[in-house]
């Protein structure tokens, strides 16, 4: 089924993304996107921004419309990179946009930080949780150890989730909305 997600705040605020909904790809859905971004703040503006599991890339977009000085979207489905090609063209910033077309759990590991703080989202596919959870968990503690201090990590679940298992669990921020759980992990200065 394709349906249109609309983009809330920033310099792209109203523009529309085209996407096709499927089991697979459960787009973020508005409320959620609202409360993350009020939530993230002053860690979107002027850093770079990282959307993981990027599906239809509107989180990705919507931190670029926002002021993130770059774009890194991770993907591997060759029809999803098409859609978030086709949008980076539509929105003209492919100056500030690029996509890593490789599968997470790979890309991980070669993945290096930049020298400068960094937000990431990881919304990985919800049975992840179920399938792959050691991988999953593997992305997340990586993912921790090569950001910089004042970096800031978000992982998008169901409420269902096996989520006790984080590393660091207990400093992690949790968010819930209906279905959908936000937490968020900021790596402290040292």
């Amino acid at each position: 089924m394709r349906t249109q997600i609309r983009i809330v705040a920033g310099s792209l605020r109203g523009r529309k993304l085209s996407c096709t909904v499927n089991v697979n790809l459960r787009p973020t859905p508005q409320r959620v996107r609202e409360a993350l971004f009020s939530i993230l703040g002053n860690a979107v503006p002027d850093r770079p921004f990282l959307d993981v599991f990027a599906g239809t890339g509107v989180v990705g977009l919507e931190a670029l419309s926002r002021g993130a000085s770059s774009l890194t979207f991770v993907e591997r489905d060759f029809r999803l990179i098409a859609d978030l090609e086709r949008h980076i063209r539509a929105f003209d910033v492919g100056d500030r946009a690029n996509i890593a077309r490789i599968d997470v759990y790979r890309w991980i590991e070669r993945w290096r930080a930049p020298d400068e703080p960094v937000t990431v989202f990881l919304s990985p596919p919800f049975a992840d949780y179920e399938r792959r959870l050691d991988d999953l968990l593997n992305v997340v503690t990586l993912m921790q150890e090569k950001v910089q201090p004042g970096s800031v990590i978000v992982l998008q679940s169901e409420r269902t989730a096996a989520l006790d298992e984080l590393p660091a669990r207990v400093e992690w921020d949790e968010r819930r909305y209906g279905r959908n759980v936000l937490l968020i992990w900021v790596k402290e200065t040292t």
